[in-house]
């Protein structure tokens, strides 16, 4: 695209958080970084492992020292970095159950760490939404719970642990996601909460990443009433200026969630929301995993150019937001250098998987554990939505195998699981393992009807244990592979001092 304002297109490159696919990157990223693109995020199919991710972040950095490399890496179901064989580390809603700050912190600046000498310097994490709604579809485990007061204390120690290793934290998805029904991926979700509230829950812990001096903060596309009848929280004005601003006092990058996802995007258009965001008080646009070339990076460039042209887009709002993203990339030079000595600490990610799993045992129950013999698991996927992603693997089949050689494993998904879900264990021991079993009839049918075949088998929730069923019951508050390698210990005795 061609202007008389020459500049206006390197602003509109230095606001766009681009992805991309390949694991090294692609010629249009290199060329664009040395044409104004300030950030660039990585997925899962970016990673294969951290040599290949520290390659792949020194040649970006090769075109421009002070890119912004950023990740969703929230250290437990969603992980980008662990994808391939899942996360080392248990996740918020665990580091939630044992309520032990200093123990988040630590996981966080361990994970900070490993990030920073990655070349990672921005990470979309922490999730800061209160999971008040036990049916809501895509934050669940990825909260720290449904306390506002516990999600406050362990957002901003996540936030200063992670920044403490080096690398710069994003509270999300504000106002605040958790009380919803609705994956803002597909739809628009509604929050109905009053001021009174959302102020006593929702915002509760993002005044307390801004208070722990949180790098940035990304949005949700919501519509809450209560604070903007009429526009999504990305888009409006009221919501990023007048309450995260002038309100909350948040001065650093307010990053948007991926703008093409269908929230916003059905509604306004892919660029339309860019442009919109932008002049609601967004500083960097996100565009997430579904739109990942140059054409659309190119859209988008070319969309906001336009639209500070043509008066929509002021130019002083445009530069404000260049400069914020700026400014937070000179952060993260001076955090990588700071950061660099900051040591990993062994194993923190299963000690913290190991103290969230709790037991419950019915009374009189002749269940007996830890289990002594080989076992039949049997793992009850359901949809996974596409903030955790289709490719990493969970479950405990793989750990206890390891505990107790012989066990086998199968997995059953709608609408496949046969009448008796068990009938494959014989006269070994069952273990039925769900994930978020509250908000799956066909699940708890299947559950239903195996332990009224099996009353003794064991059942392991890996999500929110909101329905607890069975003789005995294990949660783990979270599917990652700490967390199946921390049931499977506590299943076998393993674990145990």
């Amino acid at each position: 695209m061609t202007t008389t304002n020459g500049h206006l297109p390197v602003l509109a490159a230095a606001v766009l958080q681009p992805g991309f696919v390949g694991t090294t990157p692609p010629p249009w990223v290199c060329r664009w970084l040395g044409e104004g693109l300030g950030s660039v995020v990585l997925f899962a199919r970016n990673v294969v492992d951290t040599e290949q991710v520290t390659a792949l972040t020194a040649t970006l950095r090769a075109e421009r020292p002070d890119v912004i490399v950023a990740i969703d890496e929230e250290a437990g179901d969603v992980t980008r970095l662990e994808s391939v064989h899942g996360s080392s580390r248990p996740g918020n809603f665990a580091l939630g159950a044992v309520d032990d700050p200093e123990l988040t912190e630590a996981v966080a600046r361990d994970l900070g760490a490993e990030l920073a000498a990655a070349g990672v310097t921005l990470n979309y994490a922490p999730d800061a939404d209160v999971n008040s709604n036990p049916a809501n579809p895509v934050i669940g485990v990825r909260s720290f719970g449904a306390d506002p007061a516990l999600v406050a204390r362990h957002t901003a120690a996540w936030v200063r642990g992670l920044q403490a290793g080096g690398v710069g934290a994003c509270a999300k998805h504000f106002p605040g996601h958790g009380d919803t029904r609705v994956d803002s991926h597909h739809d628009l979700p509604l929050i109905t909460a009053d001021r009174a509230r959302l102020d006593a829950c929702e915002l509760a812990p993002f005044r307390a990443a801004v208070a722990a001096g949180v790098q940035a903060v990304m949005t949700g596309h919501l519509l809450v009433p209560a604070l903007d009848p009429h526009l999504p929280a990305t888009l409006s004005q009221r919501i990023l200026g007048g309450l995260l601003r002038d309100e909350l006092g948040f001065s650093g990058v307010v990053v948007t969630d991926a703008v093409e996802m269908r929230a916003v995007a059905d509604r306004y258009g892919f660029a339309g929301a860019t442009v919109r965001a932008l002049a609601a008080g967004a500083d960097a646009i996100c565009i997430g995993g579904e739109r990942a070339d140059e054409q659309s990076a190119r859209e988008l460039r070319d969309a906001i150019v336009a639209a500070v042209v043509s008066g929509e887009l002021p130019e002083e709002r445009l530069a404000e937001a260049a400069k914020r993203v700026g400014q937070l990339a000179a952060w993260t030079v001076a955090a990588r250098s700071a950061g660099s000595a900051a040591g990993r600490a062994a194993h923190v990610g299963l000690v913290a998987a190991r103290r969230a799993v709790r037991v419950t045992a019915a009374p009189g129950t002749t269940v007996a554990l830890p289990l002594t013999r080989a076992a039949h698991v049997v793992e009850f996927e359901p949809l996974r939505n596409i903030a955790i992603g289709a490719e990493t693997p969970w479950g405990i089949g793989g750990p206890l195998t390891e505990l107790l050689p012989g066990t086998s494993t199968v997995r059953y998904a709608e609408p496949d699981v046969p009448a008796d879900p068990g009938a494959g264990a014989g006269g070994r021991p069952l273990v039925l393992v769900v994930r978020d079993q509250h908000r799956h009839d066909w699940m708890r049918d299947a559950v239903h009807r195996a332990l009224a075949a099996r009353p003794d088998a064991v059942v392991v929730e890996l999500g929110v244990p909101e329905l607890v069923t069975g003789a005995v019951h294990l949660a783990t508050h979270g599917a990652t592979r700490a967390s199946g390698q921390a049931a499977a210990e506590v299943l076998t005795g393993a674990g145990l001092p």
